[in-house]
């Protein structure tokens, strides 16, 4: 095979819109296939990145639709709640636009490509938890502006002895609908405000 069948780390970081770190994570928990050279160099197979720009493109398929629209990403391994996230939310009649995926590697990417106006992250999922996803987010000075909401099994108290940023707001499941609604009204009502 030819050499640039493969990518490096640092390449296939920059292909993705990804950090490095975040490169080298999705290797170890199998997100993305590779295999070190006998130097110890990662080598990725770019068949396994564009897999993974064409899964992202498969769910963003829809993108952005229109000014005065905010965009949600949701973070959520669980089908059934992605479900019930999805058929809620659109019962709302607002102008929101939803992507939803199913691990912290998925969500990073989704911000690579189009930072969303509000996450809302479960903590623990497969592969990359919700606490390492925020973690990687907020060390992103660019991002500051993205509201994280956190909807979470574990209690207030054992989420901010865990390390999360002061920045998020942070709900118990069950998934409290009411209170997430309430939040975008709110966020609407100030991007009217200041258009």
């Amino acid at each position: 095979m030819a050499e640039s069948e493969f990518l490096s780390t640092r390449q296939a970081a920059q292909r993705l819109g990804v950090s490095l770190g975040t490169v080298q994570n999705m290797v170890e928990s199998g997100a993305l296939e590779a295999w070190k050279t006998t130097g110890g160099h990662r080598r990725i197979p770019v068949a396994s990145v564009d897999a993974l720009l064409a899964r992202r493109r498969t769910q963003t398929a829809g993108g952005h639709d229109g000014a005065g629209r905010l965009d949600i990403l949701i973070t959520e391994d669980d089908p059934t709640l992605q479900l019930l996230y999805q058929t809620s939310m659109d019962g709302w009649s607002l102008p929101i636009s939803l992507r939803i995926v199913d691990n912290g590697f998925e969500g990073l990417l989704q911000v690579g490509q189009r930072p969303p106006d509000v996450l809302i992250a479960d903590l623990m999922m497969p592969g990359m938890d919700g606490f390492e996803m925020i973690r990687h987010l907020r060390a992103n000075p660019d991002l500051a502006r993205m509201d994280i909401i956190v909807v979470s099994v574990m209690d207030r108290e054992t989420i901010i002895q865990r390390g999360l940023p002061p920045d998020v707001t942070i709900f118990t499941k069950p998934i409290p609908f009411h209170e997430i609604k309430g939040f975008l009204l709110g966020r609407l009502a100030a991007r009217q405000r200041t258009s």
